[in-house]
């Protein structure tokens, strides 16, 4: 999303495929050959040690977060990253200002951190369910671009990514977690209250999109209704921003002329 853009996510097909290496057996061929460029750009990013990688993942409920975490973390190496997940708030966290908790997950030089959720939740969850009145949730969009200028200033790269699904494919997801024992776990009678306020959300989201896309942290919207072209545009957009940061190898000490015995 360029930054100053309005966002319209009626705009876009969320079982779009367009840009892709093809067919689902292509793209899954295509999508297996970019772990290794993954690990190589995360081993050189760990070894230099001077920056640092933050993805945002932001979903409607069964957006495909998890799924995504998962594929993710196929071609990054575990040493040198982590994934922080932020659901309802704590007392402790209730009691200080709703960034506190987010700064202290963010990645420290050389890592790669993934927020499953992330500081948006206070202008997404909290809007649609009136948590606290608009005067102190609107206000926020600045402070979250505040934030990210911040972590960008010190040497984290920052990409958030927002999995856009369909509310047909919603339904089947969560039919199939209903149909499926293994998957049942993942259901809440909660998640069809939810659901219920779809519209609610997407203009939530919309708004979310538009005033927090920046340079220091753009947003990219990405159609998510077809898992395997998911991940394929997740796995490009991770690997051409390593490519961009450019992460080096350090030189290390002269040691010329040493010979282990």
């Amino acid at each position: 999303m360029k930054p100053g853009s309005t966002v319209r996510l009626d705009a876009w097909d969320p079982r779009s495929t367009e840009g892709g290496p093809g067919d689902r057996a292509a793209t899954e061929a295509a999508t297996a050959e970019l772990y290794a460029d993954m690990d190589v750009l995360q081993e050189r990013l760990y070894a230099e040690g001077e920056q640092s990688l933050l993805i945002v993942l932001q979903a409607l409920d069964a957006g495909g977060k998890d799924g995504t975490i998962k594929h993710i973390f196929r071609g990054f190496n575990p040493a040198g990253s982590s994934v922080a997940s932020f659901k309802v708030p704590s007392e402790e966290e209730l009691a200080h200002d709703f960034l506190w908790r987010v700064h202290a997950r963010t990645p420290g030089k050389g890592e790669v951190a993934v927020f499953n959720r992330s500081h948006y939740e206070d202008v997404l969850v909290v809007r649609v369910h009136n948590l606290v009145p608009e005067d102190v949730w609107r206000p926020r969009y600045e402070l979250i671009n505040d934030f990210e200028r911040n972590l960008a200033a010190a040497g984290t790269r920052i990409v958030k990514l927002f999995l856009h699904i369909s509310k047909e494919e919603q339904a089947e997801r969560f039919q199939d977690r209903l149909d499926d024992p293994t998957k049942r776990w993942k259901f809440r009678k909660g998640d069809l209250k939810e659901r219920e306020r779809w519209g609610d959300y997407i203009a939530a989201f919309e708004e979310a999109l538009s005033r927090t896309s920046t340079s220091d942290a753009p947003w990219y919207v990405v159609p998510a209704d077809r898992k395997w072209f998911r991940n394929w545009a997740v796995s490009r957009i991770l690997i051409e921003t390593l490519q961009d940061m450019d992460p080096q190898y350090p030189r290390g000490e002269d040691l010329t002329g040493v010979v282990v015995t």
